[in-house]
C-alpha cells in the first residue's frame, strides 16, 4: 500500500520559518518523483516544487516555482528517507494546506515536473497557517 504522511504544519508569524515533512509507506520515496504543493481555501492547487527521484549515478535534481523558489528549499532526508521543505520568510501569502505527491515513476533521469496532474498519489496534507 502505497501512503504519503506530510507533517510538520502549524501556525507562524509572518518572517518565520518551517519545515515539513513528507514521510512514504510501502515504497521506497528516494527514488521517485515526488512533488510539494499546496491549496488554499478558493484557489487552484499550486505546484511549491519537486523533486526527481534517485538513480544509481545521480541524485534527483529540484526544481522550485517562481513564486516560492527564492525562500523554500526542498530536500531528501537520507537518514529516514523523507522528503523536507523547508520554509522561511512566511508570509500570510502561503497559509494553505501543503501536500507532497508522487507518480510512482522510476528511473526517469534526474529532473522533475511542476504539472500536477499526473502526481496522483498524495496524502492527507498538512495546514501552514501564517498569521500575526
Amino acid at each position: 500500500q502505497v501512503q504519503l504522511v506530510e507533517s510538520g504544519g502549524g501556525l507562524v508569524q509572518p518572517g518565520g520559518s518551517l519545515t515539513l515533512t513528507c514521510a512514504g509507506s510501502g515504497f521506497h520515496l528516494p527514488y521517485y518523483r515526488v512533488v510539494w504543493f499546496r491549496q488554499a481555501p478558493g484557489k487552484e492547487r499550486e505546484a511549491v516544487g519537486c523533486i526527481a527521484g534517485d538513480g544509481r549515478s545521480y541524485r534527483g535534481v529540484p526544481l522550485y516555482s517562481d513564486s516560492t523558489k527564492s525562500r523554500f528549499t526542498i530536500a531528501k532526508d537520507y537518514s529516514d528517507n523523507t522528503l523536507k521543505l523547508q520554509m522561511k520568510d512566511l508570509g500570510p501569502e502561503d497559509t494553505a494546506a501543503y501536500y507532497c505527491a508522487t507518480d510512482l515513476v522510476l528511473k526517469a533521469g534526474p529532473g522533475c515536473y511542476l504539472t500536477l496532474q499526473k502526481y496522483d498519489r498524495w496524502g492527507q496534507g498538512t495546514q501552514v497557517t501564517v498569521a500575526s
